[in-house]
């Protein structure tokens, strides 16, 4: 009995598990809108950048915020963060146009062609444009070199769409493979009558199809290695974004992704309890004037409000870390202030002047 206590012992309230696994090449980061997602991630690669050689943040959410988050203007190419030789910062847009996907997948004439074959996909299979857009994405991620990527990740309902992009590619690819079986003849004769007018070969096309597929495979596998990818929580502790976490990890767990650890942020006093509170409110509050009162009898319904949250997320996560980071009095941004907020990440104990 004593062993099986134990066992159901809570894990550690710290992301110290992630610094800690060496072999983690993409971390992301998501949760619903507004609940700290950018600096979460921001302060995870603060702490990974302290362990590791390279450390690279990609947002992919298009409400871009990492330039906000360190107080430095970021673009869609890798720039590293003043202050540090490790730390790189990205923001991109994941839905990129056909046309775009075009250039990058060739030039000239041929590129015509393979906007007009995107162009023909995208009419003929739903949602094929985006999912072709990630796989370019994707094989610009895998092409960097970084030790480990955090991916800063749009609301739930648009990374789950990400997240499932390799599988709904696989399906699509199985589609256009087959009707290239079937009329692989008459295809092949088309793309002679129209090579002249610079229409790629199908052989050139087919290839380029290919190289995609392969390397959505190759995401699809590392999406689903639990040492190579993991995917962290983000939320507050109210009942709109405990539910949203709930179908966050419902949905990974379907993907066979990785996910087993939870931040909490905006937490009013995480390391004590609303009772131990309102005892001391009822001792003192004689002494206050009576708009003081009305304050501190707002402040304690919400302390009471979150500690209920706070103990289903306890309840429902049992066998995850969750980190309950404090709500402060000021903004996290710039480099010093992540800093200091990054260090609840791995020390519960750790409290600044700020929240004392």
């Amino acid at each position: 009995m004593a062993a099986l206590e134990d066992d159901l012992e809570a894990l550690p309230a710290s992301l110290r598990n992630i610094i800690d696994q060496k072999s983690l090449q993409w971390i992301f980061v998501g949760g619903k809108g507004g609940v700290g997602k950018t600096t979460t991630s921001c302060c995870l690669a603060v702490q990974l950048a302290r362990t590791r050689d390279k450390v690279l943040i990609v947002s992919t959410d298009p409400a871009h915020n990492l330039s906000d988050a360190f107080s430095q203007k970021f673009g869609k190419h890798p720039t590293g963060v003043v202050g540090y030789d490790n730390l790189f910062c990205m923001e991109i847009d994941p839905e990129i146009d056909v046309e775009d996907l075009a250039e990058l997948n060739g030039a000239g004439a041929e590129a015509g062609g393979i906007q007009s074959l995107m162009t023909d996909l995208t009419q003929a299979i739903p949602g094929i444009d985006e999912a072709m857009s990630f796989a370019e994405l994707m094989k610009q991620v895998q092409k960097m070199d970084y030790d480990v990527i955090v991916f800063d990740t749009a609301p739930t309902g648009h990374t789950l769409r990400l997240l499932a992009m390799p599988t709904m590619l696989g399906k699509a690819f199985d589609k256009i493979m087959a009707l290239k079986n079937k009329f692989s003849g008459l295809f092949g004769q088309m793309t002679s009558m129209m090579g002249a007018q610079g229409m790629p070969s199908a052989d050139t096309l087919l290839e380029k199809l290919e190289q995609t597929r392969e390397i959505n495979e190759r995401v699809n596998l590392t999406f689903k290695d639990s040492s190579k990818t993991t995917f962290v929580c983000v939320c507050i502790p109210e009942f709109l974004s405990l539910y949203e976490t709930e179908r966050l990890v419902q949905e990974l767990t379907k993907y066979d992704m990785d996910t087993h650890n939870i931040v909490v942020n905006q937490v009013l006093f995480p390391d004590k309890d609303a009772n131990e509170l309102a005892e001391w409110y009822e001792g003192e509050k004689d002494k206050l004037p009576e708009q003081a009162q009305e304050l501190l009898s707002k402040l304690l319904a919400r302390k009471r409000m979150q500690d209920k949250y706070v103990d289903q997320i306890w309840d429902l996560y049992e066998d995850f870390h969750v980190v309950l980071m404090p709500l402060l009095n000021h903004e996290v941004r710039g480099c010093e202030k992540l800093e200091a907020f990054s260090e609840h990440l791995v020390d519960a104990s750790h409290v600044t002047e700020d929240e004392s």
